[in-house]
């Protein structure tokens, strides 16, 4: 076996590894010192935050339709009604005596005052009773005062003894027997009298011939009509009210209805009367208005659709019902004051569902803005304004906050 032997390496020179040491050294220090200089930098002082955004405020604009302003007056609540207008006074003339017509200068739709004469009769028959009557009446009183002065010579011959007390009472029986003679031919001639008027007919009242029956030279008989006159200055609304609402119905509750053909005119009346039984066949009960128809506008029969006030609350503020909100018990509104939302507590009165108002009897004044229905997110505290709201000058602060439209619910 063959044993060699490998050259040695040859060596490095001292010199070499001298070289590059010394600027590794140098390496080393300058990383150690800038090591030192930045602890010592962030213990000495912190960097500063940087600077954050400021949260800017939501300001929620609000259309007209979503505010109102509170108003004082009174809240009513009113019955629906309908009917037709009849006149509260009406009278068909009818003849009370038999004779021939004269004259009848009226027409249907005249004028006619009380006790105007609207026909008139022959009254030639009528005025011979009356002289008839009145001869019978003269021989009646004739007859009377002989039985008067044979009574008083009867009584003279009785003082004396002369004639019997039988013949003076016949005597005295003849004067009453012509005292009675004498009244029937006088209630006669008053019959007479009366027969004779009777044949000028008037008016029993004031109105407006509605009907003429007769003519000139037509032949009347007792109670043979003549005219037809109704009073138009006071008119009576005839309605039927389901017999459920008759307890929230009083004499005097005020009521307004309308006439078709008057341009929507509103017309008043009174409650006058309440019918004590329901009308056969339905459930409704009528009741009477008086209409005041001073003007002669309405007419009998025109049909009327109007309300009863039933009742009626004091001047005071008035809001929607949609404005109301419930805080637990509590009834409150969201006004609007100083450009926020404020929850205002309420103390409610009378309510008007068909109106959809609401009386408030404390919390708010007339004048104050409210949010007139639900809007999604505006809540106490948040700050809103008005669409189209005039603004002086800005500033900055309030240039810089959104502007949000709000929703309804």
């Amino acid at each position: 076996m063959k044993i060699e032997t490998l050259p040695l390496t040859p060596a490095i020179p001292l010199s070499t590894k001298r070289r590059w040491r010394k600027p590794a050294i140098a390496l080393a220090v300058a990383v150690a010192l800038a090591g030192g200089w930045f602890a010592f930098k962030g213990t000495s002082a912190p960097p500063a935050p940087a600077p954050k955004a400021e949260a800017k405020p939501t300001v929620f604009e609000l259309s007209h339709s979503d505010v109102v302003t509170v108003e004082a007056r009174e809240l009513a609540r009113r019955l629906p009604l309908s009917g037709s207008l009849a006149p509260l006074s009406q009278a068909t003339v009818k003849s009370k005596v038999s004779g021939v017509v004269l004259e009848t200068g009226l027409r249907e739709g005249m004028n006619v005052s009380a006790g105007q004469v609207i026909a008139r009769l022959d009254d030639a028959d009528a005025r011979a009773r009356v002289a008839q009557y009145a001869a019978a009446l003269k021989e009646a009183n004739a007859r009377l005062a002989l039985a008067t002065k044979n009574e008083a010579n009867s009584q003279a011959l009785l003082k004396q003894n002369y004639i019997s007390q039988n013949s003076f009472d016949t005597t005295r029986n003849s004067v009453e027997l012509a005292q009675a003679s004498v009244d029937a031919a006088r209630a006669q001639l008053d019959l007479a009298r009366i027969a004779l008027n009777d044949t000028v007919i008037r008016a029993p009242l004031s109105g407006v011939v509605s009907k003429r029956f007769v003519q000139a030279g037509e032949k009347l008989s007792p109670d043979s009509p003549v005219m037809a006159i109704v009073d138009l200055q006071h008119l009576t609304l005839d309605a039927q009210v389901p017999a459920s609402d008759i307890p929230r119905i009083q004499v005097g509750q005020d009521v307004h209805f309308r006439v078709d053909g008057f341009d929507a005119r509103d017309f008043t009346g009174k409650v006058a009367r309440i019918n004590p039984a329901t009308e056969a066949g339905s459930r409704a009960m009528l009741v009477y208005i008086s209409v005041a128809n001073t003007d002669g506008l309405l007419r009998a029969g025109m049909f009327a659709k109007g309300q009863i006030t039933t009742d009626k609350s004091e001047t005071r503020p008035i809001v929607p019902l949609a404005a109301l909100r419930k805080d637990g018990e509590r009834d409150v509104v969201y006004r609007v004051a100083d450009g926020k939302v404020v929850a205002q507590p309420v103390q409610l009165g009378m309510r008007n569902q068909d109106e959809g108002m609401a009386e408030v009897t404390h919390g708010i004044d007339a004048g104050a803005v409210l949010l007139n229905v639900p809007l999604d997110g505006v809540k106490p505290g948040a700050q809103v304004k008005l669409a189209g709201a005039a603004t002086a000058k800005p500033d900055a602060k309030s240039a810089d906050k959104p502007v949000v439209v709000a929703k309804k619910d």
